[in-house]
């Protein structure tokens, strides 16, 4: 599957944006004719202490830490002098980039010692990635975004953990929410797994706990059609338990990042727009996503923003 869904070399032997080339500038251009209503949706989780990364072992991955370098108190421990003319607060963030709403880079994932285009190990070093990062589709990440809503499909609240999306699954809801998926489309799946962590057990083992997602052969639906990226609001897109072999825990992290050159786009916030799109019948936006410009970084977070 890997290789029938390779583009290396496809956009020359140096392209590090892979199937976001789809995404030109008649594309930009048609995707904002479909703005109507002016409504903003932002599709990201807050970046707080409360998310969904708990330090699990041997995991880097933990919540961002928010910390205030001046705040009110700073001022007030100095009244005489703060309570005369300007003061400032300030603040900084430290966090894994990929522990909230995120883009996975194609040289997030290496299979057989290459990632896209061919890379190998060596581009990605201790000072970042010299290929494919994620800086290199920050003006290729907006475009027109199509919303699967399997939940509101199926009639039922979220899917289940370990339920597979698979490739008639994608068709037919596509079909039943009157839209066609095709070329450098952002393809938007929403599972309800965020909503039910929320209700029942806040993040519980939301994150690498098992969960529904797209199956394998979604590839075969996705890829033909030349998406320029997928997203969800789970943690791994894929269903987990994932149906690949033992020594591939995420198999379509290998078919659409290493191979397809597709971007990956995790625990997005989709309800908000789902609302939207079931009121008004329209499952297609305007959608802007582009990665943070961190020299090197092989994920970013972001915040996308989607308008009907």
């Amino acid at each position: 599957m890997a290789e029938r869904h390779r583009t290396w070399g496809r956009w020359g032997p140096d392209d590090e944006r892979g199937s976001t080339n789809y995404v030109s500038r008649d594309k930009v251009r048609e995707a904002a004719g479909l703005v109507r209503t002016g409504q903003v949706f932002s599709l990201a989780t807050p970046f707080d202490r409360a998310g969904p990364n708990h330090g699990r072992p041997g995991s880097p991955r933990v919540n961002p830490q928010h910390i205030m370098f001046r705040h009110g108190g700073d001022m007030l421990a100095d009244w005489e002098n703060a309570r005369h003319g300007m003061r400032s607060t300030d603040d900084g963030v430290y966090m894994p980039l990929q522990a909230a709403t995120q883009w996975d880079a194609f040289c997030h994932v290496f299979f057989d010692g290459v990632t896209y285009n061919g890379h190998g190990p060596e581009s990605v070093t201790g000072a970042g990635a010299a290929h494919n990062s994620i800086t290199e589709v920050r003006e290729t990440t907006t475009g027109r975004g199509v919303l699967l809503d399997f939940p509101r499909f199926y009639g039922v609240d979220w899917l289940e953990p370990e339920q597979a999306v698979q490739d008639d699954d994608l068709a037919a809801c596509a079909e039943h929410q009157g839209v066609v998926i095709g070329e450098g489309d952002i393809v938007l799946v929403r599972t309800g797994h965020m909503e039910r962590r929320r209700q029942e057990e806040f993040w519980g083992d939301y994150a690498a706990g098992p969960a529904p997602g797209l199956g394998l052969s979604a590839c075969d639906y996705l890829l033909p059609r030349k998406v320029a990226a997928v997203a969800s609001d789970t943690w791994g897109l894929e269903v987990v338990p994932c149906e690949s072999l033992p020594d591939v825990p995420f198999g379509m992290h290998v078919v659409m990042l290493v191979n397809a050159g597709v971007l990956i786009g995790e625990i997005w916030d989709l309800d908000a727009l789902a609302l939207a799109c079931a009121a008004d019948g329209v499952y297609e936006f305007f959608l802007s996503a582009p990665p943070l410009r961190i020299t090197g970084a092989v994920g970013s977070p972001l915040n996308p923003i989607a308008v009907k």
